[in-house]
């Protein structure tokens, strides 16, 4: 799994996704036991083969307020965070890795090849990519995190 998806997971409500999401398998029954009505055309048999059950939809049902989400973290940790300007302080608050070599998987995870590795430039054009990203992704991000 890329580190945008960790992002996403982590801002979407699915931190936990892969394991809390799975559906289990509806379970079969061993026997079936009919009792005298099989044969009356007024009562439908039981479904043999079940439709299964539908899965859970890949995107959010309505767009997850981003700013929000953030600013509900931020307002959490109590500590100061410039998530909407730093790349470093969006992954420190998402509790994931910040580091150079992280920064670097991320910019060729969303192509991004804007300035050297880790410098201002960099860091700034991987903020706005996140965020253009995640706003493809099912997310309501203002312009201004964007741009």
């Amino acid at each position: 799994m890329g580190l945008f998806s960790k992002i996403a997971d982590r801002i979407f409500g699915r931190k936990d996704a892969p394991a809390a999401s799975t559906p289990a398998a509806p379970a079969r029954p061993a026997a079936v036991i009919f009792t005298g009505s099989e044969h009356d055309p007024k009562v439908s048999p039981p479904a043999h083969n079940p439709a299964p059950a539908a899965s859970a939809p890949a995107q959010p049902a309505a767009p997850v307020d981003v700013e929000a989400v953030l600013t509900g973290l931020a307002a959490e940790n109590g500590g100061p965070s410039d998530w909407r300007h730093s790349i470093v302080d969006l992954l420190k608050l998402l509790d994931l890795d910040s580091s150079l070599e992280a920064r670097k998987e991320l910019a060729a995870e969303l192509d991004v090849n804007a300035g050297a590795h880790g410098s201002a430039e960099q860091n700034i054009a991987l903020h706005r990519a996140v965020m253009r990203k995640l706003a493809e992704n099912g997310g309501k991000v203002p312009d201004d995190l964007k741009d």
